[in-house]
């Protein structure tokens, strides 16, 4: 079931079944707007803790509204789970994602309180350690970023995206990398 009714965020209710979620995976493909995955396996619970995991792609900064809009809503704790790479990107992503929350914070006089969590695990193998350690970090909602192009192995093996959405226990949202993402309102 899909609920679309000209709303902010658009919700995928679906069963934990590979072909139907690569199918609403398919559809989303353009969308302009943050979707959630909710699938016949996960609890749905208020929204304390928005897990955010953060590689080295530029694209990773687009979650930065999502999360601080979620959080200023609900009072939601942000945790920023940063790739462990060589490199500096992932820091650098982080700190920009960070320096949005402290813009929007100075902005509305709201406390968006944030931790940042050094992954285990690269740019490359975070989703899968961000759906692996649910217990340890407690999330009520997973904001991942969709793949931008599906590449060989992601049509053979199935994407990242959903292969987090099929282990997690909480519902999944997915933000396409796009630079036209519709801005949610107040």
């Amino acid at each position: 079931m899909i609920w679309d009714n000209n709303e902010d965020i658009r919700l995928i209710e679906c069963a934990n079944n590979s072909s139907v979620i690569q199918r609403h995976l398919n559809d989303c493909r353009e969308e302009r707007r943050p979707y959630v995955f909710i699938t016949n396996t996960m609890n749905i619970k208020p929204l304390r803790r928005l897990l955010v995991p953060v590689s080295m792609l530029e694209e990773e900064t687009y979650k930065a509204e999502i999360c601080t809009y979620l959080a200023r809503k609900t009072g939601a704790h942000i945790i920023l789970l940063q790739a462990n790479d060589y490199g500096s990107h992932a820091r650098q992503n982080v700190n920009r994602i960070i320096t949005h929350i402290k813009a929007v914070t100075e902005r509305t006089g709201e406390n968006i309180s944030y931790e940042v969590v050094l992954a285990r695990k690269d740019s490359f193998k975070l989703i899968r350690e961000a759906s692996e350690r649910q217990r340890d970090f407690q999330h009520d909602l997973l904001i991942l970023t969709a793949s931008r192009d599906y590449g060989l192995d992601d049509l053979l093996f199935g994407p990242p995206e959903r292969k987090a959405i099929m282990r997690a226990l909480v519902p999944v949202m997915l933000v396409n990398p796009r630079e036209d993402l519709f801005s949610l309102c107040d």
